[in-house]
Protein backbone atom coordinates (compact mmCIF):
# COMPACT_ATOMS: atom_id res chain seq x y z
CA UNK A 1 0.00 0.00 0.00
CA UNK A 2 1.08 3.08 -0.32
CA UNK A 3 1.14 5.30 2.62
CA UNK A 4 2.61 8.80 3.30
CA UNK A 5 3.68 10.78 6.46
CA UNK A 6 2.65 14.33 6.88
CA UNK A 7 5.29 15.09 9.42
CA UNK A 8 8.87 14.39 9.72
CA UNK A 9 9.32 14.51 13.62
CA UNK A 10 9.83 12.14 16.04
CA UNK A 11 6.52 10.17 15.75
CA UNK A 12 5.73 10.62 12.17
CA UNK A 13 9.62 9.54 10.58
CA UNK A 14 9.41 6.37 13.47
CA UNK A 15 5.62 5.65 11.59
CA UNK A 16 6.87 5.62 8.29
CA UNK A 17 10.35 3.66 9.38
CA UNK A 18 7.49 1.45 10.54
CA UNK A 19 5.44 0.60 7.95
CA UNK A 20 8.64 0.48 5.99
CA UNK A 21 9.47 -2.06 7.62
CA UNK A 22 6.35 -4.11 7.19
CA UNK A 23 6.28 -4.00 3.85
CA UNK A 24 4.79 -0.91 2.93
CA UNK A 25 5.69 1.90 0.10
CA UNK A 26 6.84 4.92 2.28
CA UNK A 27 6.88 8.59 1.41
CA UNK A 28 7.74 10.72 4.54
CA UNK A 29 7.28 14.18 3.94
CA UNK A 30 8.02 17.81 5.50
CA UNK A 31 8.59 20.92 4.93
CA UNK A 32 11.52 21.78 3.16
CA UNK A 33 13.36 24.32 5.72
CA UNK A 34 12.44 21.64 8.36
CA UNK A 35 15.89 20.53 10.47
CA UNK A 36 14.46 16.96 10.95
CA UNK A 37 13.61 17.17 6.72
CA UNK A 38 16.84 18.27 5.82
CA UNK A 39 19.01 15.71 8.38
CA UNK A 40 16.61 12.79 7.03
CA UNK A 41 17.15 14.27 3.27
CA UNK A 42 21.10 14.17 4.10
CA UNK A 43 22.06 11.56 6.28
CA UNK A 44 18.89 9.42 5.75
CA UNK A 45 19.36 9.27 9.65
CA UNK A 46 17.97 10.99 12.57
CA UNK A 47 18.80 9.86 16.45
CA UNK A 48 16.85 7.02 16.61
CA UNK A 49 16.97 5.23 13.66
CA UNK A 50 18.44 4.59 9.99
CA UNK A 51 15.77 5.04 7.14
CA UNK A 52 15.93 2.30 3.94
CA UNK A 53 16.25 3.90 0.67
CA UNK A 54 13.30 2.51 -0.18
CA UNK A 55 11.58 5.50 2.06
CA UNK A 56 11.21 8.53 -0.03
CA UNK A 57 11.38 11.65 1.39
CA UNK A 58 10.34 14.78 -0.52
CA UNK A 59 9.62 18.74 0.74
CA UNK A 60 6.63 18.16 -2.56
CA UNK A 61 3.31 18.08 -0.86
CA UNK A 62 1.47 17.76 -4.01
CA UNK A 63 3.41 14.64 -4.68
CA UNK A 64 3.33 13.18 -1.57
CA UNK A 65 -0.56 13.41 -1.49
CA UNK A 66 -1.37 12.24 -5.04
CA UNK A 67 1.08 9.05 -4.84
CA UNK A 68 -0.84 8.12 -1.21
CA UNK A 69 -3.39 5.48 -0.76
CA UNK A 70 -3.54 6.54 3.22
CA UNK A 71 -2.30 9.79 4.20
CA UNK A 72 -0.82 10.06 8.05
CA UNK A 73 -0.71 13.45 9.76
CA UNK A 74 1.36 13.82 12.44
CA UNK A 75 2.20 17.46 13.57
CA UNK A 76 1.24 19.77 16.20
CA UNK A 77 -2.09 19.12 16.68
CA UNK A 78 -2.99 23.14 16.66
CA UNK A 79 -1.45 23.57 13.23
CA UNK A 80 -3.91 21.09 12.09
CA UNK A 81 -6.49 23.59 10.58
CA UNK A 82 -4.11 26.11 9.16
CA UNK A 83 -2.64 22.72 7.53
CA UNK A 84 -5.99 21.22 6.47
CA UNK A 85 -6.60 24.53 5.03
CA UNK A 86 -3.42 23.61 2.57
CA UNK A 87 -4.37 20.12 1.98
CA UNK A 88 -7.48 20.40 0.58
CA UNK A 89 -6.40 22.11 -2.55
CA UNK A 90 -6.01 18.77 -3.51
CA UNK A 91 -7.27 15.55 -4.76
CA UNK A 92 -8.51 14.20 -1.39
CA UNK A 93 -10.96 11.74 -2.96
CA UNK A 94 -11.25 7.83 -1.69
CA UNK A 95 -8.04 8.74 0.42
CA UNK A 96 -8.09 6.91 4.13
CA UNK A 97 -6.64 9.89 6.64
CA UNK A 98 -5.48 8.40 9.60
CA UNK A 99 -4.54 10.98 12.48
CA UNK A 100 -1.04 9.96 14.44
CA UNK A 101 -1.61 13.14 16.97
CA UNK A 102 -3.19 13.95 20.28
CA UNK A 103 -4.93 16.88 21.50
CA UNK A 104 -7.80 19.44 21.32
CA UNK A 105 -8.40 22.23 19.36
CA UNK A 106 -7.41 25.26 22.26
CA UNK A 107 -9.66 27.96 20.69
CA UNK A 108 -12.59 25.71 20.01
CA UNK A 109 -12.34 22.62 22.05
CA UNK A 110 -13.14 20.71 19.00
CA UNK A 111 -11.39 17.29 19.00
CA UNK A 112 -9.14 16.87 15.82
CA UNK A 113 -11.59 14.17 13.46
CA UNK A 114 -13.74 17.16 14.25
CA UNK A 115 -11.38 19.20 12.21
CA UNK A 116 -11.06 17.29 10.07
CA UNK A 117 -14.37 16.64 8.85
CA UNK A 118 -14.89 19.97 8.24
CA UNK A 119 -12.83 19.91 5.25
CA UNK A 120 -13.48 16.51 3.61
CA UNK A 121 -16.35 14.79 1.68
CA UNK A 122 -18.17 11.84 2.10
CA UNK A 123 -15.52 10.11 0.08
CA UNK A 124 -12.50 10.80 1.98
CA UNK A 125 -12.66 8.72 5.69
CA UNK A 126 -10.72 9.49 8.71
CA UNK A 127 -9.40 7.45 11.69
CA UNK A 128 -7.19 7.95 14.97
CA UNK A 129 -3.95 6.04 16.02
CA UNK A 130 -3.62 6.53 19.80
CA UNK A 131 -2.22 4.29 22.63
CA UNK A 132 1.14 4.21 24.67
CA UNK A 133 4.78 3.84 23.53
CA UNK A 134 7.55 6.00 22.52
CA UNK A 135 9.38 6.12 19.56
CA UNK A 136 12.81 5.46 21.37
CA UNK A 137 11.26 2.11 22.90
CA UNK A 138 9.82 0.78 19.24
CA UNK A 139 13.31 1.75 17.56
CA UNK A 140 14.90 -0.64 20.14
CA UNK A 141 11.88 -3.70 19.20
CA UNK A 142 10.32 -3.24 22.58
CA UNK A 143 6.78 -3.82 21.66
CA UNK A 144 3.52 -1.72 23.01
CA UNK A 145 -0.22 -1.90 22.06
CA UNK A 146 -2.42 0.76 20.71
CA UNK A 147 -5.51 1.60 19.16
CA UNK A 148 -7.22 2.28 15.94
CA UNK A 149 -10.49 4.28 16.26
CA UNK A 150 -13.21 5.57 13.38
CA UNK A 151 -16.61 6.18 12.64
CA UNK A 152 -16.12 3.70 10.10
CA UNK A 153 -16.08 -0.21 11.26
CA UNK A 154 -14.37 -0.97 7.69
CA UNK A 155 -11.88 1.33 7.76
CA UNK A 156 -10.76 0.65 11.95
CA UNK A 157 -10.54 -3.43 10.63
CA UNK A 158 -8.83 -2.39 7.35
CA UNK A 159 -5.65 -0.53 8.85
CA UNK A 160 -5.51 -2.77 11.91
CA UNK A 161 -5.34 -5.73 9.66
CA UNK A 162 -2.24 -3.38 7.36
CA UNK A 163 -0.54 -1.78 10.08
CA UNK A 164 -0.39 -4.73 13.00
CA UNK A 165 3.06 -6.28 13.24
CA UNK A 166 4.67 -8.10 16.53
CA UNK A 167 6.12 -4.77 17.35
CA UNK A 168 3.12 -3.03 17.63
CA UNK A 169 -0.45 -4.75 18.49
CA UNK A 170 -3.68 -2.53 17.44
CA UNK A 171 -6.99 -3.33 19.42
CA UNK A 172 -10.26 -1.97 17.57
CA UNK A 173 -11.43 1.01 19.49
CA UNK A 174 -14.97 1.36 20.25
CA UNK A 175 -15.33 4.79 21.19
CA UNK A 176 -14.22 7.62 19.23
CA UNK A 177 -15.05 10.77 21.50
CA UNK A 178 -13.38 8.67 24.45
CA UNK A 179 -10.45 7.58 22.34
CA UNK A 180 -9.58 11.29 21.10
CA UNK A 181 -10.23 13.30 24.83
CA UNK A 182 -8.61 10.41 26.60
CA UNK A 183 -5.53 10.69 24.35
CA UNK A 184 -5.46 13.98 24.26
CA UNK A 185 -5.81 14.86 28.15
CA UNK A 186 -3.27 12.17 29.57
CA UNK A 187 -0.98 15.04 28.47
CA UNK A 188 -2.55 17.33 31.07
CA UNK A 189 -1.84 14.54 33.19
CA UNK A 190 1.45 14.35 32.23
CA UNK A 191 2.54 17.61 33.04
CA UNK A 192 0.67 17.41 36.87
CA UNK A 193 3.15 14.01 37.05
CA UNK A 194 6.54 16.45 36.10
CA UNK A 195 5.39 18.95 38.56
CA UNK A 196 5.39 16.08 41.42
CA UNK A 197 8.48 15.08 40.29
CA UNK A 198 10.45 18.65 40.17
CA UNK A 199 8.56 19.23 43.74
CA UNK A 200 10.10 15.88 44.89
CA UNK A 201 6.27 14.62 45.28
CA UNK A 202 6.81 11.73 43.09
CA UNK A 203 4.75 9.56 45.81
CA UNK A 204 1.53 11.09 44.73
CA UNK A 205 1.84 10.06 41.16
CA UNK A 206 -0.81 7.00 42.32
CA UNK A 207 -3.29 9.83 43.66
CA UNK A 208 -2.82 11.42 40.78
CA UNK A 209 -3.61 8.13 38.43
CA UNK A 210 -6.41 7.12 39.86
CA UNK A 211 -8.07 10.81 40.38
CA UNK A 212 -6.64 12.23 36.73
CA UNK A 213 -8.51 9.02 35.00
CA UNK A 214 -11.73 9.79 37.11
CA UNK A 215 -11.45 13.23 36.46
CA UNK A 216 -11.01 12.48 32.34
CA UNK A 217 -13.85 9.50 32.47
CA UNK A 218 -16.67 12.00 33.95
CA UNK A 219 -15.49 14.62 31.16
CA UNK A 220 -15.59 11.68 28.40
CA UNK A 221 -19.22 10.69 29.62
CA UNK A 222 -20.01 14.52 29.56
CA UNK A 223 -19.56 15.10 26.14
CA UNK A 224 -21.14 11.94 24.91
CA UNK A 225 -18.55 8.82 25.33
CA UNK A 226 -18.07 5.57 27.13
CA UNK A 227 -16.43 6.76 30.70
CA UNK A 228 -14.67 3.59 30.23
CA UNK A 229 -12.42 4.68 27.67
CA UNK A 230 -10.23 6.48 30.23
CA UNK A 231 -9.53 3.06 31.81
CA UNK A 232 -8.09 1.94 28.47
CA UNK A 233 -5.39 2.49 26.16
CA UNK A 234 -6.21 5.89 25.13
CA UNK A 235 -5.15 7.78 28.54
CA UNK A 236 -4.79 5.35 31.46
CA UNK A 237 -3.32 2.46 29.50
CA UNK A 238 -0.66 5.30 28.13
CA UNK A 239 0.09 6.79 31.60
CA UNK A 240 3.38 4.64 31.95
CA UNK A 241 4.88 6.84 29.19
CA UNK A 242 3.67 9.86 29.98
CA UNK A 243 3.94 10.39 33.46
CA UNK A 244 7.03 8.52 34.55
CA UNK A 245 9.43 8.10 30.87
CA UNK A 246 12.32 10.38 30.65
CA UNK A 247 11.07 10.41 27.13
CA UNK A 248 7.69 12.13 27.75
CA UNK A 249 7.75 16.24 26.79
CA UNK A 250 5.00 17.09 29.03
CA UNK A 251 6.41 15.25 32.02
CA UNK A 252 9.82 16.86 31.90
CA UNK A 253 7.73 20.53 31.03
CA UNK A 254 5.86 19.92 34.25
CA UNK A 255 9.36 19.26 35.89
CA UNK A 256 11.20 21.86 34.36
CA UNK A 257 8.35 24.58 34.75
CA UNK A 258 8.20 23.99 38.59
CA UNK A 259 11.78 24.56 38.78
CA UNK A 260 11.94 27.36 37.10
CA UNK A 261 13.65 26.15 33.67
CA UNK A 262 12.89 26.11 30.22
CA UNK A 263 11.87 23.56 28.26
CA UNK A 264 12.30 24.24 24.96
CA UNK A 265 10.69 21.36 23.11
CA UNK A 266 6.88 20.99 21.96
CA UNK A 267 4.30 20.33 25.22
CA UNK A 268 1.02 19.37 23.32
CA UNK A 269 0.10 19.30 27.33
CA UNK A 270 -0.06 22.93 27.69
CA UNK A 271 -2.61 24.12 24.98
CA UNK A 272 -4.60 20.87 25.54
CA UNK A 273 -5.06 22.15 28.80
CA UNK A 274 -6.73 25.16 28.10
CA UNK A 275 -8.90 23.56 25.60
CA UNK A 276 -10.10 21.05 28.76
CA UNK A 277 -10.61 23.60 30.90
CA UNK A 278 -13.05 25.51 28.20
CA UNK A 279 -14.44 21.79 28.08
CA UNK A 280 -15.55 21.44 31.58
CA UNK A 281 -17.07 24.87 31.54
CA UNK A 282 -19.06 23.87 28.71
CA UNK A 283 -20.46 20.65 30.16
CA UNK A 284 -20.55 21.22 33.77
CA UNK A 285 -17.68 18.83 34.72
CA UNK A 286 -15.55 19.27 37.66
CA UNK A 287 -11.87 19.03 36.72
CA UNK A 288 -9.69 20.16 39.35
CA UNK A 289 -6.48 18.28 37.88
CA UNK A 290 -6.80 20.13 34.89
CA UNK A 291 -7.78 23.35 36.33
CA UNK A 292 -4.87 23.19 39.02
CA UNK A 293 -2.17 22.53 36.32
CA UNK A 294 -3.28 25.62 34.05
CA UNK A 295 -3.79 27.87 37.06
CA UNK A 296 0.31 26.61 37.55
CA UNK A 297 1.09 27.43 33.87
CA UNK A 298 -0.90 30.57 33.92
CA UNK A 299 1.21 31.83 37.38
CA UNK A 300 -1.96 32.51 38.65
CA UNK A 301 -1.46 29.42 41.48
CA UNK A 302 2.02 28.18 42.85
CA UNK A 303 2.69 25.02 42.35
CA UNK A 304 2.47 24.06 45.63
CA UNK A 305 -0.77 25.66 46.73
CA UNK A 306 -1.91 24.04 43.28
CA UNK A 307 -1.07 20.20 44.86
CA UNK A 308 -2.78 21.35 48.06
CA UNK A 309 -6.23 21.99 46.60
CA UNK A 310 -5.89 19.03 44.23
CA UNK A 311 -5.06 16.30 47.06
CA UNK A 312 -5.79 17.85 50.28
CA UNK A 313 -8.72 18.86 49.69
CA UNK A 314 -12.28 18.49 52.15
CA UNK A 315 -13.44 15.09 53.28
CA UNK A 316 -15.30 13.46 50.20
CA UNK A 317 -16.13 10.14 49.88
CA UNK A 318 -13.68 8.69 46.77
CA UNK A 319 -16.45 7.65 44.17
Amino acid sequence: MNITLLGCGRWGSFIGWYLDKIGHNVTIWGLSDAPQLIELKETRKNNMLTFRESINITDNLEAAVSSADVLIISISSQALRSFLQTLIQYDLKGKKIVLCMKGIEVTTGCRLTQIVEEYITDETQVAIWVGPGHPQDFSKGIPNCMVIDSRHEKLKSFLIKEFSSDLIRFYVGQDLIGNEIGAAAKNTIGIAAGMLDGLNRSSLKGALMSRGTREISRLIKAMGGNELSAYGLCHLGDYEATLFSQYSHNRSFGEKFVKGEKYGLLAEGVDTTKALVLLGKKYNVDLPICNGVNDVIAGKLTADKSLADMFIRSIKTEF
